[in-house]
């Protein structure tokens, strides 16, 4: 049996972080320099650098790029910089077990990952649908990682070497780590740690616990004396005892699988214990055995992100690729400055998985990062991002930590500001304006979203972001104009969206700047109905705005949202909350978003007049759709209906031509000698009865 846990009361001032001692750039890994050179991908990089074994083993659903963007980049390179040897194994053929056994047995633990994204939203769209392309895969090729990518990963892992621990991370697990619900099963499926049988799963960001278990393990410890870790989460057997101090018991796995209001209770218990400073372990039931999943880990200091930050990726892909993997060219020019999220939105798994406490680096180790990037000869002056999850909460925090320590609420923007949160823009400013300013710079963009009620209240921050930081072209998301349902979102009001354009174009024009807002809306979001969605392009059309993309609701694991969308309840309130479920009615708020398209007419006029909207038919100002459908619109039906139709409804006979069809309308007799059937005299074609005899006449 383990020892027993012990989880003492930390105060954030006091919490000290493994990562504080990262030997940094110079250091050495057992004896091998960190220069810039890729983490190897196979055994012949590892002997190059001089490794005969590894140490952790790193098995990732997604290409390996050597950039901080990515998981696999930072966490190898921060074990890299503690002192151990790391392999990665990107993509691997999940068919077999080979590339698990490709630098042989790891002296420490297999790192699990499905990559950057959740696999199941990586592969469907929210229609079900198989998507085209795969931002993280060379080539945008689509197949190259399976469905729930995690579980065959650690399988595999466990098949490679027995006894190696399995450790999984990333989204994919961290969002899993209870009971959950699968949009693509529509079902309630167990913790992700008793289907893929991983020893533990570390939840949220990694970095200081992936450290911790490679000191812990290498020292001699195992991997069952590492459940007293926080930001972790575990299975107990039946015979294992499950810690009640400063524990609570979710409703079991049972219970919310076949009730709904258990699936509700247990989704607000788990987001009122997101708070590190006084969060409590949770424990769930899954028949015989238990998951434990304790408290967060404490946000890491400035020093150590700057420390993280700061270590030599090379910021490329690595050379195994010939072909160019499209986030790599998203993001190569990117430059991360904080990371976390207060805002809380239902829908977003952000401040699920890095928490709500911002953590930022330091003006200097950004600005040596930029300047580091502009002394490259390919460098192309254009700084495309600068920002993380939320631009504009760079060094926001509560003003009083006592507080802070205490609180459980969900969003410090939502209903109102806090007004305990600080929301002075002056360090950032002073960070945007000094980056624009190196050498060799020419533009510094901001391609992260902003949250616009916090941005409008910096007339200083407004002046700079619209005179220097904006490519033409700003993106942001006002999500909905309905207000209900931005209530569901723990969005602000569209009126707030309305102040925040009004003084974009402002600024803009006394920058004597031609500049655009492009809004973001989700379709389908829970509580969004036909009615919401008309007043939403009632707005689109009064502002002129067409929005070129939709971005239709997906229920990811652990959301509030989609604890919405299965319960069809507000998880807090326990209020009813209208679900679009039935794809006819997804397909029509979809339309309604682009009602300015001529194949979405018919679509547009079915949910007017089905919504007693006819008013919006027509040539007045508010009209979405004109009274004729357009031409357009007509072959575009006609296309679709010959696509629906088109098929083969027929029983066709062995030589490939179609069955003989009496009457006017019939297929007409084809001249020439007849092709010789491949069936004999007496047997003729049936369906799913291959070569049946005829049945001889009486």
């Amino acid at each position: 049996m383990s020892k027993p846990m012990q989880l003492p009361i930390i105060e954030a001032k006091k919490a000290c972080s493994r990562l504080e001692t990262l030997r940094g750039p110079e250091s050495t890994a057992v004896g091998a320099p960190i220069g810039k050179t890729f983490l190897p991908m196979s055994m012949k990089e590892a002997n190059a650098l001089g490794w005969d074994e590894l140490d952790v083993v790193f098995v990732t659903g997604d290409a390996y790029i050597d950039h901080p963007s990515f998981a696999m980049a930072i966490l190898g390179r921060t074990l890299q910089a503690a002192g151990f040897r790391v392999g990665i194994v990107s993509q691997p053929d999940w068919t077999k077990v080979d590339d698990w056994r490709r630098f042989g047995r790891p002296r420490l633990f297999f790192g699990i990952s499905a990559g950057n994204m959740d696999s199941m939203i990586n592969h469907y769209t929210a229609n079900r649908k198989v998507r085209n392309s795969d931002a993280y895969s060379p080539g945008g090729r689509i197949g190259l990682r399976p469905d729930r990518a995690t579980l065959s990963y650690c399988h595999r892992a466990r098949e490679a070497y027995k006894g190696v621990p399995v450790i999984a991370g990333g989204v994919e697990a961290s969002l899993r780590r209870l009971a959950h619900y699968d949009f693509w099963g529509d079902n309630v499926r167990k913790s992700i740690l008793l289907d893929s049988k991983a020893d533990l799963v570390c939840y949220g960001m990694g970095e200081n616990p992936i450290v911790e278990i490679a000191q812990r393990l290498s020292d001699g410890e195992t991997v069952k004396d590492l459940r007293d870790m926080r930001g972790v989460a575990y299975t107990l057997g039946a015979s294992e005892t499950v810690p009640t101090e400063d524990t609570i018991a979710l409703p079991s796995f049972e219970e919310v699988r076949d009730d709904k209001m258990a699936f509700a209770d247990a989704t607000k218990i788990i987001h009122n214990e997101t708070n590190p400073y006084n969060a409590k372990r949770l424990t769930q039931a899954h028949s015989t055995q238990t998951v434990v999943v304790n408290p967060p880990q404490f946000p890491i200091s400035q020093n150590a992100m700057d420390q993280i930050y700061g270590l030599p990726y090379t910021r490329k892909q690595h050379p195994a690729y010939k072909e160019r993997i499209p986030a790599f060219s998203t993001i190569k020019d990117s430059v991360t400055i904080m990371r976390g999220c207060f805002g809380g939105c239902t829908f977003c798994s952000i401040t699920a998985h890095q928490g709500r406490v911002i953590q930022s680096r330091s003006k200097d180790s950004i600005i040596n990062e930029i300047d580091q990037m502009a002394s490259e000869p390919k460098f192309s002056g254009i700084v495309s991002d600068i920002g993380g999850p939320t631009a504009n909460m760079y060094e926001m925090k509560c003003s009083k930590p006592e507080v802070e320590a205490k609180c459980r609420r969900q969003s410090c923007v939502h209903p109102k500001i806090c007004k305990l949160l600080g929301t002075d823009h002056a360090p950032l400013l002073k960070v945007m304006k000094e980056a624009r300013e190196i050498k060799g710079v020419k533009k510094v963009l901001v391609a992260s979203g902003i949250r616009m009620d916090l941005a409008a209240r910096s007339p200083e921050y407004m002046k700079e972001l619209t005179e220097h930081h904006v490519g033409g072209l700003l993106k942001v998301a006002p999500e909905h104009a309905n207000n209900e349902v931005l209530n569901n979102m723990r969005k602000p009001s569209i009126e707030n969206f309305a102040e925040f354009s009004d003084k974009f174009r402002d600024q803009s024009k006394k920058a004597g700047k031609k500049q655009y807002i492009v809004p973001y809306f989700i379709s389908s979001h829970p509580g969004s109905d036909i009615n919401s969605m008309i007043d939403l392009a009632v707005f689109l059309k009064r502002n002129g705005y067409k929005p070129d993309q939709v971005q239709d609701f997906i229920p990811a694991p652990l959301d509030v949202a989609t604890c919405m969308y299965y319960t069809e309840m507000d998880p807090f309130t326990k209020k009813p909350v209208y679900i679009a479920k039935k794809l006819k009615d997804r397909n029509m708020q979809r339309a309604l978003m682009q009602f300015f398209k001529p194949e979405n007419y018919f679509e547009v006029a079915k949910a007017l007049k089905q919504a007693g909207r006819s008013e919006l038919i027509g040539g007045g100002c508010d009209c979405l759709i004109p009274a004729k459908a357009p031409k357009e619109a007509l072959k575009k039906r006609r296309e679709m209906a010959g696509k629906q139709f088109r098929g083969e409804y027929v029983h066709k006979m062995a030589d490939g031509s179609a069955a003989k069809s009496g009457g006017k309308g019939g297929a007409k007799k084809k001249k020439g000698k007849r092709k010789q059937s491949r069936y004999a005299p007496g047997e003729g074609y049936r369906p799913d009865r291959k070569a049946a005899k005829k049945k001889p006449r009486q």
